[in-house]
Parts: C-alpha cells; sequence; structure tokens
C-alpha cells in the first residue's frame, strides 16, 4: 500500500490598503475603507495567531478611584497655544501638528521648547530636517535659549530612543515625523509604513514614561496631512497651523482633541524676531483712517469661538473688455458672485460694465456667510462713490431672494464690536440682547441694508405707491430701530454724504 503524503496548502498572498491598513483578501483598485484609489499592495500572507491572556501592567479599578491629577494639563508657556490645546500639554499626550512648508511650524515649536523647559521638565528638541548649528542659529535669531533645552539632529528611530533614555525629557519636539525612519523596516523616510512604525514608537514611548510630544507632519499639495490617514488617529490631538507667507497672520485649528474643544483658534504674527501670539489680532484686518472711503465696509467674523472684526474692501472701475474682470482676494469667489447678483437684482445697483475687485485686510480669509453683507455694503458704496462710517459694522448672511438672515453667535459679535469702540451695526431681525450704548439697525432685506447707508436716506424717503402695504415696523427695544424710522438719535455721529442714489 502506497504510502500517503502530506501536502501543505502554499500560503496565499494578502493584500493591505498603505493609506488607511484595511486588509483584503484580494487586491482592488479601490480600497473600501477610505475609498483611496491605487493604494492597495500585496504584503505576503497573514498568519493565524491567537492571544493568550498575559500579565497585566496594573489591576482594573473602578473610574471614581482613578487619579485625575496625573492627567492635569502643564502650560506650554504660550498662552495661544495653550488655548487651542484646552489649557496645556497633559503629560503623555501626543499632538501632530501639520502646516505648509514656511508657515512657521519650526519657529514656533523652538519658541514652545524653550518656554516650556525647566529644571524638573526638560525639553528635548529632535531635528531630522536641519543640522544641530541650523536649529541654534534661528534660536539665537529668536532668543529661545534654555539650560534645560537639549537639542539633536537624528534620522534614525533607534537614535531618538537612545536620546529619550538619556535625557529624560517632560516634553518631546520631532521634527519632523516624514523624516525618521526605523532600521527594522524597508523602505524610505516618510513612507507609510515608516510613518506608522515611528509614531507608534514614540506614543508608546509617551505613555509609559508619562511625556508629552509634539510631532511635525508634512501636508500635500491639497492641504491634508502626508502619511497614512491611521497616524491621526493614533495621536491624541491634530492642529494645523494655517497662514499666507507674504502676510504675518498666522492661526493654529483644533482638529482633534482628546482634551479639549475643536472651536477655539490661536493667532500669531510672524516678524523677523520670531513668533508672537495676539491676545487681541482685529487689528490686522483693519485699516486706519482719518476719514472714511467709499468702497470699504467692517464686519465681525468667527474664528472658533473667538470674534475678530474685519474689513472688506471693494472697488468698481468701467471695464475695458467684453467681459469684465471679477477678482478675489481672501473671499470665496463663488460667493462673491452671489452677493453681486443679489446687489444688482434686490439692490438695483448696475454692475454689468464694471470690473470688480473685492479683498479683505490682513491676510484674513473670510469663509462663513456672516460677511455677505459687509461685501454687499462696500460693494454698494464704491458704486456710488459713498463712503460708509466709520462706526458702522455689517453682520448677516444674504440669501439669493435678497434676505438677510440671521448668523451664530450675533450678541457675541456685537460685544466684540462694541469693546473696539463701534457704536452702530446693520444686522438681521432679532439680534437678541444689545451692548449698552450700541444702536442697532434690523434689516430684513438687502434693499433695507442700502437705504440705511447715507447715499440711500432719499430712496427711503420716496411716496409709496397706492395701495401699497405700510413698510413693517420692528417692535421698540432698547438699543434697537428699524430702517424706516430713521431717527436723529440712531443716526448720531454719522456724516451725511450727499450723493445719487445707488443705481
Amino acid at each position: 500500500m502506497a504510502a500517503r503524503t502530506k501536502t501543505t496548502a502554499k500560503p496565499r498572498p494578502a493584500y493591505r490598503c498603505t493609506e488607511c491598513g484595511n486588509q483584503l483578501p484580494k487586491w482592488v483598485g479601490r480600497c473600501p475603507e477610505c475609498n483611496s484609489w491605487g493604494t492597495v499592495e500585496e504584503y505576503g500572507a497573514v498568519p493565524i495567531r491567537t492571544t493568550a491572556a498575559g500579565p497585566v501592567s496594573s489591576p482594573a479599578k473602578p473610574i471614581a478611584q482613578v487619579d485625575g491629577q496625573v492627567a492635569t494639563a502643564r502650560s506650554t508657556g504660550v498662552p495661544e497655544l495653550d488655548r487651542v490645546l484646552g489649557g496645556g500639554l497633559v503629560p503623555g499626550a501626543v499632538v501632530l501638528l501639520a502646516g505648509e512648508p514656511g508657515v512657521g511650524k519650526s519657529t514656533l515649536l523652538l519658541d514652545v521648547a524653550a518656554k516650556a523647559a525647566t529644571e524638573r521638565h526638560r525639553t528635548l528638541y529632535v531635528t531630522g530636517e536641519e543640522s544641530a548649528g541650523q536649529v541654534k542659529m534661528r534660536a539665537d535669531r529668536i532668543n529661545a535659549l534654555s539650560d534645560h533645552l537639549y537639542l539633536a539632529a537624528e534620522s534614525d528611530l533607534g537614535a531618538v530612543l537612545g536620546h529619550i533614555e538619556a535625557v529624560n525629557p517632560g516634553l518631546l519636539i520631532l521634527d519632523s515625523v516624514q523624516t525618521i525612519a526605523s532600521a527594522e523596516l524597508d523602505g524610505a523616510p516618510g513612507g507609510p509604513a515608516q510613518v506608522r512604525e515611528v509614531a507608534g514608537a514614540l506614543i508608546r514611548a509617551s505613555k509609559e514614561r508619562g511625556m508629552a510630544t509634539l510631532l511635525v507632519g508634512h501636508v500635500t499639495k491639497d492641504g491634508q496631512i502626508a502619511g497614512p490617514r491611521l497616524l491621526e488617529h493614533l495621536v491624541d490631538v491634530v492642529l494645523s497651523f494655517e497662514g499666507d507667507r507674504h502676510a504675518r497672520l498666522r492661526l493654529i485649528r483644533g482638529v482633534k482633541n482628546r482634551y479639549g474643544a475643536t472651536d477655539e483658534v490661536g493667532c500669531f504674527e510672524l516678524h523677523d524676531e520670531g513668533i508672537e501670539g495676539l491676545a487681541d489680532p482685529s487689528g490686522l484686518f483693519l485699516t486706519r483712517r482719518a476719514k472714511p472711503v467709499p468702497g470699504t465696509c467692517l464686519t465681525v467674523t468667527l474664528e472658533g469661538k473667538r470674534p475678530l472684526v474685519a474689513e472688506v474692501q471693494a472697488l468698481m472701475v468701467d471695464s475695458q473688455i467684453p467681459s469684465p474682470r471679477r477678482t478675489t482676494s481672501g473671499l470665496e469667489s463663488p460667493r462673491i458672485a452671489m452677493i453681486l447678483a443679489v446687489v444688482e437684482r434686490h439692490g438695483g445697483v448696475k454692475l454689468g460694465k464694471q470690473d470688480i475687485y473685492t479683498a479683505t485686510v490682513g491676510g484674513v480669509k473670510l469663509t462663513e456667510p456672516s460677511a455677505d453683507l459687509a461685501i454687499a455694503l462696500a460693494v454698494a458704496s464704491s458704486s456710488s462713490d459713498t463712503p460708509l462710517p466709520s462706526n458702522l459694522v455689517a453682520i448677516g448672511e444674504v440669501g439669493l431672494a435678497g434676505e438677510v438672515r440671521r448668523v451664530t453667535g450675533v450678541q457675541r459679535r456685537l460685544a466684540e464690536a462694541h469693546r473696539l469702540g463701534f457704536t452702530h451695526a446693520l444686522v438681521p431681525p432679532d439680534p437678541g440682547k444689545v451692548p449698552p450704548g450700541m444702536k442697532v439697525v434690523e434689516v430684513a432685506d438687502i434693499g433695507e441694508a442700502l437705504r440705511a447707508i447715507p447715499g440711500r436716506r432719499k430712496a427711503a424717503a420716496k411716496p409709496r405707491t397706492e395701495g401699497a402695504p405700510a413698510p413693517r415696523q420692528a417692535p421698540a427695544a432698547s438699543g434697537r430701530a428699524s430702517v424706516a424710522a430713521y431717527s436723529d438719535e440712531l443716526m448720531a455721529g454719522w456724516e451725511p454724504v450727499d450723493s445719487d442714489e445707488l443705481g
């Protein structure tokens, strides 16, 4: 009888998405988990393993008996960064800070490294992109020197872990995670496997030592954080560092935060001597003038929870080409096109043969719809060459039917405008509590808003057509008035300007 031979099945290849790590039994063009194209690669058979129960590091206890003091946040020494982090850095927390090249990430973190370094909590700054001498030159320029700040230039993960063992820091700053590689893995630094390995090793070291870690991350041309999406899930906090390299303003936004809210924004000013936090950044977005000029209007925007007074400008000139130009800076082009159509259709302002340029001041980008009313007023002001009062702010969203809609946080916006000395405001109906001493005009549509400016007062005084309904009067309230009223008290301080009616 012939002996039986035992055949071993050939291990089947397995596939894995390099973007999110999802494992698949066969190759597909698009990963079903993260919907990324061309990221599924073969990496060999997946061995079947079972994990037996093992010893625990510490016994489980009721949550009420867990000591929460060990997770108390410690200040970084930079109040604007503390605001976004939720009070400071929690021991063992891992923070990923991402931003475009040249926005100021390294400058900010070097300043944080020097201010957070103390005798009890030393700081280790590891750079993989520059030499130690280059970082020292920047530290001299921005005065970021400390006896308890340690600097190392490494690109190997094992060397970084060795520095952590030797220095035993309370804060680790790694610039950047895409430049560090592990010798245990194949592939160039910055690859998905290398980024996962480096981030995983540093996260384990941070949790075991109670060491806060700040990782610098690169971004793609689309503004997304480079590397596998798994990196954002592994870390505790994800911050986005934004700003135009040609402007002074820099913003830090919270994308993910396990220790606080994500609706806070930190404002910074980048200059030759370094980077400085701005507790009151509204002055960056305003132009100081002795007299008001046509084509400008002020509004109050919300960046997270923070209200900021910003200025929008419009310039209209006769077009020399068949298709007039529509150019924007700091504003969304589709939104501007919609507002221009509403102003022409429902406001009676003729714009067809005009080149129109709209922009913001100070490099701020306005994306929320609360600036619609200010943009419409700036366009109307430029069209009639009529300056708006310098003590006026306009807040409200403009709809396609010409209506002025309510926006969130009107009371907070009015309080900020009143704090900065503005005395009049155009707002949607029912704005809520008005700051004492501030005059508020409630406008229901774009026509009422345009009649509220000095050059449109005669239009408001036109007699009504016979049979037409009387204009609706807003209920009397402290600090408020309807546009139809135009009381002398409301208009006190507004300089009348003689001009023809718009349109």
